[in-house]
Parts: structure tokens; sequence; C-alpha cells
């Protein structure tokens, strides 16, 4: 299902989606990584934000 972008919140803030363009963007640029770290940290991990910051050492 496509991303609605008329809803915002909840867990839409608590996932990363890889397959939106802005989103990456964003969390590229809220965790400083790269789109590459990005991934493959997802890859790791999943795509839960806390798990990811942790698996990245941002938190």
């Amino acid at each position: 299902m496509a991303d609605d972008k008329t809803k915002v919140g909840g867990q839409d803030r608590t996932r990363i989606n890889l397959s939106e363009d802005y989103e990456v963007r964003d969390w590229c640029n809220s965790l400083d990584v790269t789109e590459e770290q990005l991934r493959m940290a997802v890859a790791a991990v999943g795509d839960e934000a806390e798990t990811v910051r942790v698996h990245l050492g941002k938190k």
C-alpha cells in the first residue's frame, strides 16, 4: 500500500520507510549518516527507528 501522506504521526515516526526518497533524505539528515549506512542499518536490524539509532550508536 502506498504511503498516505495525509496521515502522519504515530507509527509513521517510529518506522524508517526506505521506499520514499524524502523519508530516506530526512532520516539520513536526522541520524547524520549516508544513505548507504542507513540502508545497511535497516537491513541489519529492521525498520524501527529506535533500534536503528542504537545500532548506529546515535543514542
